[in-house]
């Protein structure tokens, strides 16, 4: 029996890793790119921009889709079509390959990522922020093992044949997840077109689903905006880091996925709300640390930033969560729409702040918007509970 747990655990946060494996993994590698297909700042920031963008899109469509058909064949065949555009992407010729590739990787990962929320929500009721976290945590991983992998396959093989090694892992991702993830048991269809519809129509009323969509707006806006541009940051003088150095500071993502676990006792400790203000200026701090100068106390502000990220993410899953009763996957769809799509904005409207003001922009732009959520977290939550019957 507790085997038997511990593989569904793992199982869970393997899920997220795969998913996000993909999905910022050519941050580590950037510097790489521009040089060899002579691109800007701002082409580079899009090559991240574009696959969010992507998911953002898909979000709410793979939301309605999965709430008509199902959760888990929606999973698998998700991971196994990110598998392709992976493996073309060691063929790509111009940096316009390049996005295009990285586009049609984002359009299929809301099947897995927005259906794996709906999942957990429905199957672990009782340990619903607890599952969550273990989730997000491997998100987390995911996300570091795609920067810090491409940066030292870059160094040894070249970043092409990296990405056909990432092609093969997704393939074990696939296989695990048919064999080893549990069918629905808690799953109800959605009837027909016209009730999601309905039920579309009610989370864009529910204040704590805008709430919660408008703070992931700002999270990945961060996340993107600050883990694009400090590659170049650091690649440039007077660091001039190798793309396996730039893959190392990466690693501060492991202190996220250590970090986010916890964050489910923080909630029940403090509240939804005074968590996401802790979590909020701890990024805040974290982002004004990296204007410093020595490369050790940047690092530090990057791990009090990103754990902040980390917490905020999880407690709003956590929020949207606990405030839909119905059309679950349709409003892990909406959320992680603006969610992403406040990642699209941050690598594009970062990409111009870096290239006009350097590094400072950057971090002043992200923290505007940090302060933008402070202000959601102050009005919106409150508003939420008053207006809820």
């Amino acid at each position: 029996m507790q085997s038997s747990r511990f593989l569904l655990k793992l199982t869970i946060m393997m899920i997220g890793g795969f998913a996000f494996l993909q999905v910022y993994s050519i941050q580590a590698i950037l510097p790489v790119l521009m040089e060899h297909f002579s691109a800007s700042k701002v082409q580079a920031g899009l090559t991240v921009g574009v696959t969010v963008m992507a998911v953002a899109i898909m979000s709410p469509v793979m939301g309605m889709f999965s709430d008509a058909v199902g959760r888990k064949s929606l999973i698998v065949i998700c991971m196994l079509l990110i598998v392709f555009p992976t493996a073309l992407l060691s063929i790509s010729e111009n940096i316009t390959q390049i996005k295009l590739w990285r586009f049609l990787q984002g359009l299929f990962v809301p099947g897995v990522t927005v259906v794996t929320i709906a999942y957990i929500s429905e199957e672990f009721p009782d340990r619903l922020a607890s599952m969550l976290s273990l989730y997000v945590s491997g998100t987390v991983l995911g996300g570091f093992s795609g920067r810090f992998l491409i940066g030292y396959l870059h160094s040894l093989v070249g970043w092409q044949t990296g990405y056909l090694i990432f092609a093969g892992l997704m393939l074990i991702g696939v296989i695990w997840a048919a064999l080893v993830l549990p069918a629905s048991k808690n799953f109800v269809v959605s009837g027909n077109f016209r009730s999601s519809l309905h039920i579309l129509r009610q989370h864009i009323q529910n204040p704590h689903v805008l709430t919660a969509c408008a703070l992931g707006a700002c999270v990945l806006f961060s996340l993107v905006s600050i883990f694009t541009f400090i590659n170049l940051h650091l690649a440039d003088d007077p660091y001039y880091l190798s793309s396996a150095n730039l893959a190392n500071i990466f690693t501060v993502y492991l202190i996220g996925m250590l970090i986010t676990p916890l964050t489910a006792k923080l909630i029940h400790n403090v509240g939804i709300a005074n968590s996401l203000l802790l979590a909020i200026m701890s990024s805040i701090i974290g982002a004004l640390i990296t204007l410093c100068s020595p490369l050790w106390l940047i690092i530090v502000g990057l791990i009090i930033m990103s754990s902040g990220v980390f917490i905020s993410q999880a407690t709003t899953i956590s929020h949207i969560s606990q405030h839909v009763n119905q059309g679950r996957s349709l409003a892990s769809g909406l959320y992680y729409m603006c969610y992403y799509t406040g990642g699209s904005i941050g690598a594009w409207v970062c990409g111009i702040s870096y290239t006009y003001f350097g590094w400072s922009g950057v971090v002043f732009t992200v923290v505007l918007l940090q302060i933008v959520a402070l202000n959601i977290v102050f009005f919106g939550i409150k508003l939420a509970k008053r207006t809820t019957p």
